[in-house]
């Protein structure tokens, strides 16, 4: 399986990291109510990759479709899976809230009541949620994750250089 044909869903404990895998491009499932059992038929049915920090599943046999993260913090946890799967490519990103799809919006003036007239005026380039609606532009949060991401990615290429 290609990197970027990586799906995934997170369980409770993983809402940040799900919400950073999808802001990379990565359909990723959350739903913070979900029981185990739950979870894993939907992992099943959907041919996806659990991403868990619930001890309980470490125990279950046959779990093929499982990775266990070990780090604490989200950004550790990113740089984990990113290691983890061998991740060198990224997609265009995915809504952070409903994991939908981000569509670029061509027509720049049908985004005026829907963003902050500040944001209007001085971004270019708007994309919006193919399911939720929800219009995304980029704000110095996305430029200070992309940062933190070349800092990520650099360190992979760099290690996979040195290998």
């Amino acid at each position: 399986m290609v990197s970027t044909d990586l799906r995934f869903i997170a369980d409770s404990m993983l809402g940040r990291l799900a919400r950073w895998l999808r802001l990379l491009g990565f359909d990723t499932l959350y739903y913070p109510d979900i029981s185990d059992r739950d979870l894993l038929k939907l992992s099943m049915q959907e041919g996806r990759l659990i991403l868990t920090r619930d001890t309980h599943f470490i125990r279950m046999k046959n779990l093929r479709n499982l990775y266990f993260v070990h780090a604490n913090s989200p950004i550790e946890q990113l740089r984990e899976v990113i290691a983890a799967y061998n991740i060198r490519q990224f997609k265009t990103g995915r809504c952070a809230h409903c994991n939908g799809m981000l569509h670029r919006v061509d027509e720049k003036a049908s985004l005026n009541n829907a963003v902050p007239e500040y944001v209007f005026l001085r971004c270019n380039s708007f994309e919006r949620c193919s399911i939720c609606g929800r219009v995304y532009w980029e704000g110095t949060h996305v430029k200070r994750f992309k940062m933190m991401l070349g800092n990520i990615v650099d360190e992979k290429v760099e290690a996979h250089e040195n290998t």
